[in-house]
């Protein structure tokens, strides 16, 4: 990308020379800053106008695993973190009373590989074990988090797959959903279940007889309960009994009031559990998202056109998106409770059975083709939709011969929805046109390597992780996105109209670490360069929590195996919005241009005692511009906002003045003597020269 040269950018060189002979900038220096772990030296951040938080990079605990998992799902207790290092079978605890340097300090070990956890306020902790044949029944596991070696309290039964475990707001339950994948090869499907188990008072394990389980057995033929006609069922059976309680697999829970909420990903459903009584009540199906409405278009191809993709969100009449979510939380508003999804989308891949095709191969290989009067005949090349992964076994028409509509995996999305699964709002395609404009060179990169369009005939961005906070008086989601990494942060004063506030991303695209891995001698080095890729888990820490005294973020990064933590600066009660000195530019007119989704701008960034950061970052500096977007969805027009400025300056604002830290700096810095009077008479006569360079080009540029 090529940025512009300015007065501003000669001036921010001159004084970045400066600085590396040792002078000072508006300030004193004492010493170099020691840089993070896993810090980035340019993050990215993306701000509305009117956003009222900020996010910026605390510090990180690298494992060195690339690609294998080494950090999942995260919880906190104190200012200890737990983080599910699936890589290892184990949890890692994690000391981040210094969340600029957070350390690991032992871990937690059980037989089976470690998916989820949970901790109850007291101090009791839960996790889930997957059996090493995940097929079998799996087991969830106690511990003492108050204790430093996290003693061990016991375990109890559960059923296949235990994926994700969560302790209800009342501490007196923990919910586990048992997802019951198939074998590898499809030989065997187990039920999918949601365990109930009641918790002791005190900090100890449960027995055998506290756990329920709250199956499918009602919703099979002849069952006393009917299972909605949309709920998604599909594939073998190699079972000869209970096709739809093998066939559903709990993903993920929230808790509202007295009841729990489990997403059933593949089946684009939701199940609704009384936790008192531990049975399913409900299923609840979710419809589709209709693409070719008004502000839901994607970015179907990653050959549009071939060895050139471009940004292309487009809508499509016939093209549908099942929400398919994976991660759900909740929320209460003027009295009223809502659920939240980040409508990920997913496919199953079992032995021979595959349930995804590119829409260029329907007609082929046993598939029906696209049906000669559907609007989509004639889009059916890579650069409209001939790449696009769509779900083979909706959109038939009634005699089952040909694609009348298509269906796509996911959203690309998040949604709000009442707790009997009415929609309320969806962000639409805010997610692909917000990181278009972040990212202009990466849009829809993949996690392990860095490239452009390598998601967009998939699922785009793929919102994954997700929580809710409160920030201020305000509550918020945040999203994060698996493939381009980040998370996006969005108001929910209002939930049928979710505003954007801000998105930040510590990965330096730069380094494609896929590509490069096997080529360098250092490859932990080369990962830690990398930033943090491919968000899995998000926790949110209230100001009060957070051991850096105001709201944070603590994100576990499967791909990169960083666990992460990253400041929630509320700005609307004086927060530190990125700028130590309070002048960051606010962008002046350039924040009212319109940017172009694949090209970027110069960034702006006046604080003087940030110059340093500003100058090494004009290279890589992404776009300042700002945009307005109709998200097309009923009651949720949304705000993608625009830059607030280098993202660099959001992590210096969360760490203070580095160079001042008398712990970063080894004793006092040596003294300058007689010897290097004649450098710094040549570099300081280098600098003036460029200061008046770009004084004169400011004046030019004036005069124009």
């Amino acid at each position: 990308m090529t940025i512009p040269l300015s007065a501003k950018t000669l001036t921010a060189s001159a004084a970045a020379l400066l600085l590396a002979t040792g002078f000072t900038v508006g300030g004193t220096t004492t010493g170099a800053s020691t840089a993070h772990a896993a810090e980035v030296d340019d993050p990215i951040s993306f701000s509305a106008e009117d956003a009222q938080i900020d996010m910026g990079f605390l510090g990180s605990h690298e494992t060195g695993q690339f690609d294998e998992s080494a950090a999942e799902i995260t919880s906190v207790h104190g200012d200890t973190v737990f983080t599910v290092n699936a890589q290892a079978a184990t949890v890692d605890v994690i000391d981040a009373s210094d969340p600029k340097s957070p350390k690991k300090v032992s871990e937690i070990t059980g037989t089976g590989v470690a998916n989820s956890i949970s901790i109850r306020e007291d101090g009791l902790g839960v996790i889930a074990l997957e059996n090493e044949d995940k097929t079998q029944p799996g087991t969830v596991m106690f511990f003492d988090a108050n204790d430093p070696e996290a003693d061990i309290l016991g375990e109890v039964p559960v059923g296949s797959l235990p994926d994700m475990v969560t302790v209800t707001p009342d501490g007196t339950h923990a919910l586990v959903a048992n997802e019951g994948e198939p074998a590898d090869d499809f030989s065997t499907d187990p039920e999918g279940s949601v365990s109930v188990i009641d918790l002791p008072a005190e900090v100890a394990a449960p027995s055998d007889s506290d756990v329920h389980t709250a199956d499918f057995h009602e919703f099979e033929d002849g069952g006393a309960k009917t299972l909605p006609e949309d709920v998604r069922i599909f594939g073998p059976t190699p079972e000869d009994d209970l096709p739809i309680s093998r066939n559903l697999e709990p993903e993920y829970i929230t808790v509202a009031g007295s009841k729990a909420y489990a997403t059933l990903q593949e089946a684009n459903a939701l199940a609704v559990v009384d936790i008192a009584s531990a049975e399913v009540e409900d299923i609840l199906p979710l419809g589709l998202k209709d693409h070719g409405q008004a502000g839901n278009g994607l970015d179907a191809s990653d050959r549009d056109p071939e060895d050139a993709p471009t940004v292309n969100i487009t809508e499509h009449e016939g093209l549908k998106g099942a929400y398919m979510p994976d991660t759900i939380s909740t929320f209460t508003s003027g009295g009223t409770d809502y659920l939240v999804t980040a409508n990920e989308g997913d496919s199953r891949e079992w032995g021979d059975f595959v349930d995804a095709a590119r829409v260029k191969d329907l007609g082929e290989d046993g598939l029906a083709p696209v049906c000669e009067t559907s609007p989509l005949k004639d889009k059916l090349g890579d650069e409209d939709l001939g790449r696009l992964n769509v779900i083979t076994d909706l959109g038939l028409n009634e005699a089952g011969d040909c694609y009348e509509a298509l269906v796509a995996f996911g959203a690309r999305s998040f949604s709000v929805w009442t707790t009997d699964g009415k929609l309320v709002a969806d962000s639409a395609d805010e997610f692909e046109r917000l990181t278009a404009e972040a990212v202009p060179d990466f849009f829809n990169s993949n996690h392990s390597e860095s490239n452009l369009e390598g998601r967009s005939d998939d699922k785009g961005p793929e919102p994954e992780a997700l929580t809710i906070g409160e920030v201020g008086e305000t509550t918020y989601a945040f999203v994060g996105f698996e493939r381009i990494g980040g998370i996006a942060a969005f108001d929910l004063s209002k939930p049928g109209d979710p505003k954007f506030a801000t998105y930040f991303n510590n990965r330096d695209f730069s380094f494609s670490v896929e590509d490069e891995i096997e080529d360098v001698s250092d490859p932990a080095a080369l990962l830690s360069s990398a930033g943090d890729l491919g968000p899995e888990g998000i926790t949110f820490l209230s100001a009060d929590e957070s051991p850096s005294g105001e709201a944070a973020l603590v994100v576990g990064n499967e791909v990169s195996g960083t666990t992460s933590l990253y400041s929630v600066a509320d700005l609307a009660n004086g927060g530190d919005d990125g700028d130590e000195n309070g002048e960051a530019d606010a962008g002046g007119d350039e924040k009212n241009a319109s940017a172009d989704e694949d090209a970027g701008a110069d960034q702006d960034a006046d604080s003087e005692s940030d110059v340093d950061t500003e100058a090494g970052a004009n290279d890589n500096a992404q776009a300042d511009a700002g945009r307005d977007s109709d998200s097309g969805v009923d009651g949720a027009e949304a705000d993608s906002g625009s830059s607030t400025g280098a993202g660099s300056d959001s992590a210096a604002s969360s760490n203070g003045d580095d160079s001042a830290d008398p712990n970063e700096a080894d004793g006092d810095p040596l003294p300058r003597t007689g010897a290097d009077l004649g450098q710094y008479l040549i570099l300081g006569g280098i600098a003036v020269g460029l200061i008046a360079l770009g004084t004169a080009a400011f004046f030019v540029t004036r005069r124009r």
